[in-house]
């Protein structure tokens, strides 16, 4: 915890707060723009004393398990090891952005600076992403992060993940992978709009005491029927829908702070009525409940998608239709299910899909149980995800959690297509697309069959054609058709085709194609986002309250 702070008249707050300022004019120069965590934590200190809810590491939603010894490198600690060396600067925010004038990363403040070391010396996610922004929750301490790409379309758009990480490394190169694809996706599509990404880390066991005097207390106080310090003290709280309606809005607060550089909506993790919160503290938000004005779940348009680009690796690679072919997914979630409903369709002649989750398993056996030629497989084990891995097919969809192609499961696989609506399905873009030339299987990069998420909520604020449920809306079904130069089944037909001509990998060619579109300014508002993130870092955002 931050050492105490002496009390400040307020007269002599607002010449520290002065003296703040002209530290960072001086400090531009320099990779941080506070040259003294001593300012740092005295600004940040009167700030926090006039608020009305007080933080500190004493009353923080976290149990001491999550505390990481302070010879721990930050990248290889814990994620909230990230957490902890904010507030160890007595501040709730911290961010990392590319200076265009200076051409170098800067930090909020020092306890970030291995993070710059980090994104400095990066050759494989780190792309002078614009801007990584993070904070602390009030209530819950979770870590909410916002990564922005290349945003010279249009805002950053993507959803909120939620998930579990090992450490800072993997939280910090899952929001830059992530955001660098949603850019990537989006300019294939043809959308004005840049790359971003919301990543919240599962934080650790919450104990009950830790949101006394708050209206989430009140209405845990209620539920008599349970042992509640119990129930806090378990990773299950993470289910709980007070306490996602806490973690949620904080979630939109925090994007409200970040003034529309960043558009944020559904993703792993992250239910509707998730977004339903977030949306309640922040308009730049979509995929909220059509009852609401959303799209709503993108998941089925997006398994449409995935349908679509399987069918146009198909008919590139001469081997007719989806008619009588096997398929393999992995994962049977929001877009698994849907996607084996579209591939029944299609007339396949077998599928055999597994999931990790019992839940996921049940709800994708109630579906299509009766069916004949499906089979739905729980995976309990390593063996069982290798098998499933193993299997025998046309086509492999993995439509679970990313970095699952490397080294180690790309030569078992036994497939002559890879294509799925997993993002970031290649854990080293730079050198595991290679590797699929090696084996004799094409790989549909994710962000070329999974678009349909971010057009089905792109444009939300001009209005919907037709029922929100049966993709009626030619602004969207555009994408579906085969027809169509831009649609999901020639871009991918188109990004084969270079691939094949080169002789490159196949994200390679896909990443071509999007880079020169990223390069496009939107016609109207190019480069707002960063002149928006300029400001933020100009008006130090990350002392602000809110």
């Amino acid at each position: 915890t931050s050492p105490p702070t002496p009390s400040l008249s307020s007269a002599h707050l607002e010449a520290t707060m002065l003296g703040c300022r002209r530290m960072r004019t001086r400090a531009l120069q320099t990779s941080f723009p506070f040259g003294s965590r001593l300012c740092e934590g005295l600004a940040g200190a009167a700030r926090r004393r006039a608020s009305p809810a007080p933080f500190s590491s004493r009353t923080a939603g976290f149990s001491t398990e999550a505390a990481e010894p302070e010879s721990q490198p930050l990248m290889a600690s814990k994620p909230y090891a990230l957490a902890t060396a904010i507030e160890g600067a007595g501040l709730r925010r911290g961010f990392a952005v590319w200076d265009r004038k200076e051409g170098r990363v800067k930090v909020s403040h020092e306890a970030l600076e291995p993070l710059r070391q980090f994104l400095e010396q990066d050759t494989v996610d780190y792309d002078r992403h614009e801007g990584l922004f993070f904070e602390i929750g009030r209530h819950t301490r979770a870590l909410h992060g916002a990564f922005l790409a290349n945003t010279t379309r249009g805002q950053g758009c993507g959803g909120i993940r939620l998930r579990k990480y090992e450490t800072v490394e993997e939280y910090v190169r899952d929001g830059m992978r992530l955001a660098t694809g949603m850019g990537r996706k989006s300019a294939l599509a043809g959308l004005w709009a840049g790359g971003g990404k919301g990543v919240i880390a599962e934080p650790p066991r919450v104990k009950l005491h830790d949101f006394s005097g708050t209206p989430w207390e009140d209405q845990f106080q209620q539920r008599n029927d349970r042992d509640l310090e119990s129930y806090l003290n378990t990773e299950r709280v993470i289910e709980d829908r007070f306490y996602r309606n806490v973690l949620f809005r904080e979630y939109g607060d925090f994007l409200t702070s970040l003034r529309g550089c960043y558009v944020a909506a559904e993703d792993a993790g992250v239910s509707v009525e998730d977004v339903d919160v977030v949306f309640e503290r922040s308009r730049y938000t979509t995929c909220i409940s059509p009852s609401k004005g959303g799209s709503g779940n993108p998941s089925v348009p997006t398994a449409a998608g995935i349908v679509s680009a399987m069918e146009g690796a198909l008919a590139e690679l001469g081997m007719g239709t989806l008619k009588d072919k096997r398929v393999v997914i992995q994962g049977t979630g929001n877009v698994g299910r849907p996607l084996i409903g579209f591939l029944l369709e299609k007339g396949v002649g077998s599928i055999v899909a597994g999931d990790v989750q019992e839940s996921m398993v049940q709800k994708a056996r109630d579906e299509f149980d009766s069916v004949p030629n499906v089979d739905i497989k729980l995976l309990r084990s390593e063996e069982d995800k290798e098998s499933l891995w193993a299997t025998q097919c046309d086509i492999l969809s993995p439509c679970a959690f990313g970095a699952v192609l490397n080294e180690i499961s790309i030569p078992k696989i036994n497939a002559k297509i890879v294509c799925g609506a997993a993002n970031n399905q290649l854990r080293d873009p730079h050198t595991h697309g290679e590797l699929f030339l090696n084996e004799g299987v094409v790989y549909v990069p994710d962000f070329v069959a999974n678009r349909m998420g971010i057009v089905n909520c792109a444009n939300e604020q001009y209005g919907r054609v037709g029922d929100l449920h049966q993709l009626k809306d030619p602004v969207i079904t555009k994408h579906l058709d085969q027809n169509w130069e831009h649609g999901v089944f020639q871009t991918t037909r188109r990004v084969l085709n270079l691939a094949a001509k080169q002789n490159i990998a196949t994200n390679k060619a896909a990443d071509k194609l999007a880079d020169e579109y990223l390069r496009e300014p939107h016609p109207i508002w190019g480069h707002r986002s960063k002149d928006i993130i300029d400001s933020l870092i100009e008006n130090d955002w990350h002392l602000m309250t809110l």
